[in-house]
């Protein structure tokens, strides 16, 4: 039997060749610099996709807790008739397995007031013990207390609107509804004043200075709906299944009911997120793509300027597999590495994102997120696993096809042709 020739594919020779070809010599300073872009570009793409895709992650897990926090999942409306059975109601559909809270409320918008400021708010009538099982205020009271609140005067309000109002917990706040007692003179507005019982912060400013919460009793009566609710508010253990429950619900209610669930509530607003992070994502592929074809551009200039040495090497036994293989690594190494520091370079923002806005804002002395205009008091960070392996596939998948051309250039070169004229 013959022996077998040669080297094994991938040995240590080849190796060796193609990490010397990625060390800068004066002579290949122009190619080393390209090398140098090309891995610069992959680094900042695979981080730049990694940072921004977690940001957006981000953004719509925490407004969909802020938002699916303090609004329900469903919304359970009354037809044909007021709903004076609420509680019946909240309570048969509570025992549905899978709803955690049924809350009946009166809700109705007035103008509230104090001695400094005045301002718009959307007002809420709820029972103490469903207020205290709201995670988002159960869990985000900053002053107060919800004890006793059925029995009180005292209404709960946002520390955002506190703050425009320039009042804490204990202060009196004055209310004007549009609509209150009605006079042979016509509907008069109602006007009165409440103690402010507590303060809440959920951290989702629209909500912080919009939303009032008022004992249920008081906003009957503040609102001219005696003995019933404006709607029940569904709170389910799944809101992304909340198909499953809508049938039951309508059935559990016994009664006419028109419902409307989350995602017809925010649908616009939620769509636009999708959107936006699907664009954001295929225009930061582009940056990956360019520095993969500066891996190209480089490695053609690189064969080119190793004809004599690729011709010397094919005479003296090496053969065209080894030849592809050694620039096929040459190129790859510079891919693999970009997107294994770009990696780790996403992965150390993300988990420090809001301690750089602070530096940066800082720094340079602006607000860089405002909490008026994104609705959210500071900026978060989602790293979805799936998300991050496809995004290092894709650049390792990238920076590979693009050294696929130049290697094959490189094992196809003709050794008399590259050492006639040398």
């Amino acid at each position: 039997m013959a022996a077998r020739t040669g080297t094994l594919p991938f040995s240590a020779f080849e190796w060796m060749l193609s990490l010397r070809y990625l060390r800068a010599r004066r002579k290949e300073g122009f190619i080393s610099v390209i090398a140098g872009f090309s891995f610069l570009g992959i680094m900042l793409g695979v981080a730049t996709l990694i940072i921004v895709m977690a940001v957006m992650n981000g953004f719509r897990k925490e407004l969909m807790s802020k938002i699916l926090g303090i609004n329900g999942h469903v919304l359970v409306q009354p037809l044909e008739s007021a709903m004076t059975d609420y509680a019946e109601v909240a309570k048969r559909i509570s025992a549905i397995k899978g709803v955690t809270l049924a809350v009946p409320l009166v809700e109705g918008q007035a103008l509230a007031s104090s001695p400094f400021q005045a301002g718009g708010v959307l007002v809420r009538g709820v029972r103490e013990e469903d207020l205290k099982r709201l995670p988002a205020i159960g869990n985000g009271l900053k002053a107060g207390t919800l004890e006793g609140f059925d029995g009180g005067q005292g209404v709960l309000i946002g520390k955002r609107l506190a703050d425009n109002l320039s009042v804490r917990a204990g202060d009196q706040i004055t209310l004007v509804a549009p609509r209150g007692a009605v006079t042979p003179m016509g509907t008069t507005p109602r006007i009165k004043s409440y103690k402010i019982a507590g303060l809440f912060e959920i951290g989702m400013s629209e909500y912080d200075q919009v939303f009032v919460f008022m004992p249920l009793p008081e906003a009957q009566a503040y609102f001219n709906r005696p003995g019933d609710v404006s709607a029940i508010e569904v709170y389910t253990d799944d809101p992304d299944k909340i198909d499953t429950f809508r049938k039951e619900i309508n059935e559990k209610a016994g009664r006419p009911v028109y419902l409307v669930d989350w995602r017809q509530r925010n649908a616009t607003f939620f769509n636009a997120l999708q959107v936006e992070r699907n664009v954001m994502f295929l225009i930061l592929t582009l940056i990956v793509l360019v520095a993969a074809l500066n891996i190209v551009s480089g490695l053609i200039m690189l064969v080119k300027d190793k004809g004599h040495d690729i011709a010397i090497l094919r005479t003296i036994g090496a053969t065209r597999g080894a030849i592809l293989r050694v620039f096929l690594i040459t190129g790859a190494s510079i891919g693999v590495l970009g997107t294994l520091v770009g990696f780790v370079l996403g992965l150390i923002v993300c988990m420090n994102i809001e301690d750089i806005r602070r530096f940066i804002s800082w720094l340079s002395s602006t607000e860089l997120f405002s909490p008026e205009l994104y609705y959210l008091s500071k900026l978060p960070a989602d790293v979805d696993s799936g998300e991050t392996i496809a995004v290092l596939l894709m650049a390792l998948a990238l920076s590979f096809l693009a050294t696929l051309y130049p290697a094959w250039r490189a094992a196809r070169l003709d050794p008399v042709e590259a050492l006639r004229y040398e």
